[in-house]
């Protein structure tokens, strides 16, 4: 008999075209003012509702095309990939299961917009908790893109480098590890939506019907990560506006705070990994090394629009969970790293 999928399965009412519509209205409107500002046209506003629209378009946009890109291999594995298939090919080790997972990455160059939803799917085909938890953690970093970006970045200080990748991959195996050992995974999980969830043999029977399965999937997945995404950005793009920034900034010799405030902005700034490497080079001669592996660390794994994309595949204890050890293996590293290795 083969293993129940770890996700409990329900029906979800497929609204998209309408939460789509009010979604592009709006965008639309932000970037018709961002626009209209740039030419120079009179606009009222404050200067601090432009700036969190701004920061708020920058946040989406940057992160739009890797959530596309994660729907379209959450989609792919949904139609033509067979739980069955998922379970032979995952490790019964949960442990082997959390060190596959840190490294799926290195196959699917996505940041964490496109492995949360990349992840729910493997989930619902059965995977290891501890694969999937892992996967979102480390995936963010663990990909060729990041890596190399990383690398171009701090080819200088290549120990920046290896300690990014090598905290990224302990952190996702350990919490993976801890927290995919539950006796009873299921619990861990947030109820799938069943929006067009077709059947595999029904989706893959007829060739012709193929494409357009994979594109109404997608949809629905598109705009049920979108969501979380929007609401994200939209936290994140706040406090970027009202935080006093400048005071994180001057926190940055303290082996201990120096760390916390970089943690800190790298959750609050939410920029994508693909890029953070390059912000972080600006605070070198500001911060200790510790923080700056900190940032470069936990940012991809735990930032506001993620933490709320979470929520969609794991339940909220879960989610506190993963972000708790986190944090605490986070903080933990880049205070060991500056009291003792520098």
């Amino acid at each position: 008999m083969s293993q129940p999928s770890l996700y409990t399965q329900g029906r979800l009412r497929f609204a998209w075209p309408r939460r789509a519509h009010i979604a592009i209205a709006v965008l639309a409107v932000a970037i018709v003012w961002i626009f209209a500002g740039a030419a120079g046209l009179p606009l009222q506003l404050s200067d601090s509702l432009y700036g969190l629209i701004t920061v708020f378009l920058g946040i989406f946009i940057e992160a739009l095309p890797f959530l596309l890109a994660g729907v379209l291999v959450s989609s792919a594995i949904h139609l033509f990939v067979s739980p069955e298939r998922i379970r032979r090919l995952s490790p019964r080790s949960t442990l082997r299961a959390a060190v596959a997972g840190s490294l799926i990455g290195l196959a699917f160059p996505v940041c964490e917009c496109g492995s949360i939803p990349a992840a729910r799917r493997l989930l619902a085909k059965g995977a290891p908790a501890s694969l999937g938890i892992a996967f979102v953690l480390a995936a963010p970093v663990i990909n060729p893109i990041v890596i190399v970006s990383t690398l171009v970045a701090f080819g200088n200080r290549p120990e920046i480098v290896a300690g990014r990748i090598a905290l990224t991959i302990l952190i996702a195996v350990v919490v993976g590890l801890a927290i995919g050992s539950h006796p009873q995974p299921s619990q861990l999980l947030a109820p799938l939506p069943a929006a067009h969830e077709h059947e595999h043999a029904t989706s893959i029977q007829a060739a012709p019907n193929r494409f357009q399965s994979f594109v109404e999937h997608a949809s629905g997945e598109f705009v049920e990560m979108g969501r979380y995404l929007v609401f994200g950005s939209l936290i994140a793009a706040t406090l970027q506006t009202i935080a006093p920034r400048a005071m994180l900034l001057e926190l940055g010799q303290g082996p201990v705070i120096s760390a916390l405030a970089l943690m800190a902005l790298a959750s609050l700034l939410s920029i994508c990994s693909t890029v953070d490497a390059f912000v972080a080079l600006a605070f070198v001669g500001s911060f200790m090394p510790g923080a700056i592996l900190a940032f470069l660390v936990f940012g991809p794994m735990i930032d506001l629009k993620s933490v709320l994309m979470l929520g969609s595949t794991f339940r909220r204890r879960t989610v506190a969970l993963i972000v708790l050890l986190t944090f605490q293996m986070t903080l933990l590293a880049a205070v060991v790293i500056n009291l003792y290795l520098i």
